[in-house]
């Protein structure tokens, strides 16, 4: 089992922080597009090449992120219209999501078998999450799905402030 962190920078315009280790060494570097249409978040390993890439779709009726990993496209979250509540599902190829998801709290599966669980570090400043896996052939996809719910969580908050006068 690897064990990884995710802590973001508070006032990061770009989007930019990084993927920890047990050790506190930088195992991956997550860079945001500022001021890009579309919106894209690159993850990078240690020599800086692209593992991933999360891209907020333009134009939609309701938000909706793509994620690719190693240039295949492996999974899609996108909002669901619903009134009070707001609601996302992710569509990947055998892979779900289950628990609170939203509030950072969760486990991955894959066929049915957990292969990480992410939980939001409390008391740190900005968002912290600890990432466990499981299944160390997935961590890239893991790595990136964490990201992307990040992204929405983002994005949602964003709507929601830009919303209320």
């Amino acid at each position: 089992m690897k064990q990884l962190y995710i802590k973001q920078r508070v006032f990061s315009l770009g989007g930019k922080f990084t993927v920890k280790d047990q050790q506190e060494k930088d195992v991956y570097f997550v860079e945001g597009s500022f001021m890009q249409i579309p919106k894209t978040f690159s993850i990078m390993n240690t020599t800086r090449d692209e593992i991933a890439l999360i891209t907020k779709k333009v134009f939609s009726f309701l938000p909706k992120f793509f994620v690719e990993v190693n240039g295949r496209e492996v999974l899609t979250i996108k909002k669901e219209f619903s009134f009070f509540k707001a609601r996302y599902t992710i569509d990947a190829a055998g892979i779900e999501v289950q628990g609170n998801w939203l509030d950072m709290d969760f486990q991955v599966l894959q066929h049915g078998e957990i292969i990480s669980k992410v939980n939001k570090e409390w008391f740190t400043w900005g968002d912290s999450y600890k990432v466990q896996i499981l299944n160390e052939e997935m961590e890239a996809i893991i790595i990136a799905l964490v990201v992307a719910i990040d992204c929405v969580k983002a994005d949602q908050a964003a709507a929601s402030s830009a919303a209320t006068p």
